[in-house]
């Protein structure tokens, strides 16, 4: 079967074209790679004259002050255009979010309308922020959420203002198009699959063989990681872990190391939690995100989302991470009891990677989506 991907953000479309590979299927992928992460894409719609171009760059802040025109939203659009001739007679096609183009959304549907005609089947993947997610978000009807500081705190509106997009009228609209027109909407954790309880939950793929279990034994100092990503930091409430490793580091001085990173590449992230025994992801989460499984898959004691609906979910009995919470007081309980006891840092991470193995192994994960997609 021929099958083509749409956007790519977390490395989750990489995955599942590498498990739907291993099972003797084609497939490319078009996106622009997500900045600064750099995924791999067979097609790339990166907008390289307006982010590489110093003249064109400082045209393009110029246009969007005076007009709001963002010409990087058209660059992509157009190299998606021109992409278009080759992107025919797919058995499947889907599209990692409603703005996986990333352009204008008036273009967005000229594109995906063409997109969809020319091709089989097609099919929405909801796996991070959307229209209805925020909209459920918004509601405040959860413990928590990625928008819990802006409900707390109307003045980060302008550090929102790439979520709040989606409840505008023209993105709005996008959504609606695209629901019109798609076979299915797939949903990828619990964090998307309480909000739209009526769609299928297929669980992130990661590479099993790609990312291996590496067992380590600890003899001197608890290794800590923790990336932050500039754009995304307020909703991932990692002021709180940047708080308790203040506090830990100078509880337990040499018997820890930290290790911080920001806006990372993502093969150069990987490497950087290597030497990691504990790794901090987010707080404002119910499952767990695309890092944090990586993290997990190489046995490392992740600080994420684990709430009580993961945990009845999966019918777990032992902790496969830890859940974190917005809270620093409770952050730093739960890793002075892993620092002080390290051998519960090694059980952990060796219960994570037997989960990864069962629930997460990008080749059973490719086989749900075939079978979704009926396909299989």
């Amino acid at each position: 079967m021929k099958i083509l991907l749409v956007g790519e953000y977390s490395r989750l479309h990489n995955s599942l074209k590498e498990g739907l590979e291993a099972l003797h299927h084609e497939v490319k992928i078009i996106a622009t790679g997500d900045s600064f992460k750099q995924f791999p894409v067979d097609y790339s719609i990166f907008p390289r004259y307006f982010l590489k171009n110093k003249f064109l760059v400082f045209l393009n802040k110029i246009l969007f002050r005076l007009l709001k025109i963002d010409l990087q939203l058209a660059e992509k659009g157009i190299r998606f255009w021109l992409f278009l001739p080759q992107l025919k007679n797919y058995d499947a096609v889907q599209l990692i979010n409603s703005n996986a183009i990333e352009t204008y959304p008036f273009f967005s549907k000229f594109l995906l309308n063409k997109l969809f005609n020319q091709n089989k089947k097609s099919f929405l993947l909801v796996c991070g922020e959307d229209t209805p997610i925020i909209d459920f978000m918004l509601k405040d009807t959860g413990k928590y959420s990625i928008l819990t500081p802006l409900l707390e705190d109307r003045k980060l509106k302008s550090s929102y203002s790439f979520s709040l997009k989606y409840t505008q009228k023209n993105y709005r609209s996008l959504y609606d198009f695209i629901q019109s027109k798609v076979n299915k909407t797939i949903v990828s954790d619990l964090d998307y699959k309480i909000p739209l309880s009526e769609e299928t939950l297929i669980p992130n793929p990661v590479n099993t063989d790609k990312i291996c279990f590496e067992p380590f034994s600890i003899t001197k100092e608890v290794v800590i990681f923790l990336g932050e990503n500039n754009t995304s930091s307020i909703k991932k409430g990692t002021h709180y872990f940047t708080e308790a490793l203040e506090i830990i580091q100078k509880k337990y001085g040499e018997k820890v190391r930290i290790i911080k990173t920001e806006n990372t590449p993502y093969n150069i992230y990987i490497t950087l939690f290597r030497n990691a025994h504990i790794v901090l992801d987010q707080v404002f989460s119910y499952d767990q995100g695309y890092n944090a499984l990586e993290a997990m898959a190489k046995g490392k004691v992740v600080f994420t989302g684990a709430e009580t609906e993961f945990i009845n979910y999966y019918n777990l009995t032992e902790k496969v991470c830890i859940n974190a919470l917005p809270d620093v007081d409770y952050l730093v309980q739960e890793l002075s009891f892993l620092i002080e006891n390290p051998e519960e840092i090694v059980a952990i991470g060796k219960r994570a990677r037997t989960f990864i193995e069962k629930e997460h192994d990008y080749v059973k994960i490719a086989e749900k989506y075939l079978s979704v997609w009926n396909l299989d």
